[in-house]
């Protein structure tokens, strides 16, 4: 592309959060309806879901860039290939990544000075905790039939946040069925922290806690089974602070729970 992309859609929220913040919204035409715009931002077609896209409608806003994210949409971006239009598919998988497709479609754009100016702040606002020695154990789980575990960004951030990601070396897997655990696996480990995020449906906390073999572990013993938003950690870019805040918080609570716990002299 000799000029910058005036029409742009995002297939996926993130990358139509991140124009949004850079002052590139005017360049965007279409989005997925998994995109909660703004209240001072101009309403955009809503022309995909994640794994599925209204094509014929796609094609009618004439797009000079359809930005794809993840495997899961490879299809919708042959598909679109295939009827002529300029398609960038990023696949990041952890916090490096994630800044690096920032500041790649802040270069796209033209807008590098703000695209670098928001992901100072973005840099800053991951930084790792120190909670000292106390890292409780945290199970985050993405999917419920079947059991799948956290990707690998979502593990940098359990763990910048002061916890200790269960079952080692899971997180390093890039593709979700390379993912999948099984319920023993999750009882061995014996996580203090539940964290839930189903892609596109709610979590059913009741169901999880009422998991057969489940009522010994410590997070479910202590209460400690909590539902983030999909928007502030299955949606990697810009918004993964507002997870990072939210996990940080829970870690604090249970490490001051657990500090207290020990301090009280035995009865």
């Amino acid at each position: 592309m000799g000029q910058l992309p005036e029409r742009i859609v995002c297939l996926s929220a993130e990358s139509a959060d991140w124009l949004w913040r850079i002052g590139a919204w005017g360049n965007v035409a279409g989005v997925t309806r998994f995109f909660r715009p703004p209240a001072n931002a101009s309403a955009k077609p809503r022309v995909s879901a994640f794994s599925t896209a209204q094509l014929d409608a796609i094609s009618a806003l004439n797009p000079d860039l359809v930005i794809a994210f993840s495997d899961v949409q490879a299809r919708l971006a042959e598909g679109l290939i295939r009827r002529g239009f300029p398609v960038l598919a990023t696949n990041q998988r952890t916090l490096a990544e994630t800044a690096a497709t920032l500041s790649l479609l802040g270069r796209i754009v033209g807008r590098e000075a703000e695209a670098e100016r928001q992901l100072s702040v973005f840099r800053e606002r991951l930084a790792p905790v120190t909670n000292g020695a106390v890292r409780p154990r945290v199970y985050f789980e993405e999917w419920d039939d079947p059991l799948i575990t956290g990707i690998a960004w979502v593990g940098e951030l359990i763990e910048r946040a002061g916890g200790t990601v269960i079952v080692a070396g899971q997180k390093e897997q890039r593709a979700a069925s390379d993912r999948v655990v099984s319920s023993a696996q999750i009882c061995r480990a014996d996580p203090e922290i539940i964290l839930v995020s189903w892609c596109g449906k709610p979590a059913q906390i009741a169901a999880i806690a009422s998991r057969p073999g489940w009522a010994d572990i410590s997070a479910v013993r202590a209460r400690r089974i909590y539902e983030l938003p999909g928007e502030n950690i299955l949606q990697p870019g810009f918004r993964l602070i507002d997870g990072f805040e939210q996990i940080k918080e829970l870690v604090r609570q249970a490490i001051h729970s657990s500090l207290q716990k020990d301090a009280v002299p035995p009865g």
